[in-house]
């Protein structure tokens, strides 16, 4: 009685053609067959090789120069296509960090420079006013990549070195560089005078072309 029934169980081994396909159907269905299907990209990328491959059948009669030509079109065109799908890549260029001026932490542009440099003189702080904009002068510089600062850098060391590619601004710059350390370190007071003389340097050099032999940018030391 019990063999009877664990035959009744039993699949058949010899099923008909609808009952076989039944199995098939079902057993490809489970998830490891469904992971194993080539994705969209692993049939567009077997298209792409057989479509290569196509361009060689039969051309054993082609020199070998015209082989790599056509291999070389083909690759070609297909980073034309990338190009024009995914467009052109950019590169990305950090850009450098701003180096404080004359060690004390100072890393505004020449823009907000210059403007903090016209607001004190618009007050009448000329000592400010000075001093502001002979570090917007230096910042231009520096941003102009006509001079490196470095720590320990000194306003006659900037004065130097910007000279060599501006040789007319020589003996303003120099002066200008004795103006800043009179009202930073001297206690001078300043005036409408010598602002207006670094604010014309300024502008000045703005407007300048370094000397071409001289303009790669010129490392300013302690020393310099």
């Amino acid at each position: 009685m019990r063999a009877t029934v664990l035959a009744h169980f039993v699949p058949p081994l010899d099923p008909d053609a609808p009952e076989a396909r039944r199995w098939v159907v079902d057993e490809l269905a489970k998830p490891e067959y469904r992971a194993a299907e080539p994705t969209l990209f692993d049939l567009a990328a077997q298209a792409v090789r057989d479509w290569i491959a196509s361009l060689f059948s039969g051309a054993t009669g082609l020199p070998v120069p015209a082989l790599a030509l056509v291999a070389v079109l083909v690759v070609a065109g297909l980073v034309g296509l990338g190009l024009l799908v995914f467009g052109l890549p950019r590169l990305r260029r950090r850009a450098p960090s701003p180096v404080p001026l004359f060690d004390d932490g100072d890393v505004r542009d020449a823009s907000a420079l210059r403007r903090a440099a016209e607001r004190a003189a618009a007050s009448g702080d000329w000592r400010l006013a000075v001093e502001e904009r002979f570090r917007a002068l230096v910042r231009s510089l520096v941003e102009r990549e006509v001079v490196r600062v470095h720590p320990g850098t000194t306003a006659h060391g900037m004065a130097r070195a910007a000279s060599a590619p501006f040789p007319a601004y020589g003996p303003a710059l120099e002066h200008a560089a004795d103006s800043f350390d009179g009202v930073r370190y001297l206690g001078h007071d300043g005036d409408a005078g010598t602002y207006a003389e670094i604010a014309a340097l300024d502008v000045g050099l703005e407007a300048t072309r370094p000397l071409e032999e001289t303009a790669t940018a010129r490392a300013v030391g302690a020393d310099a």
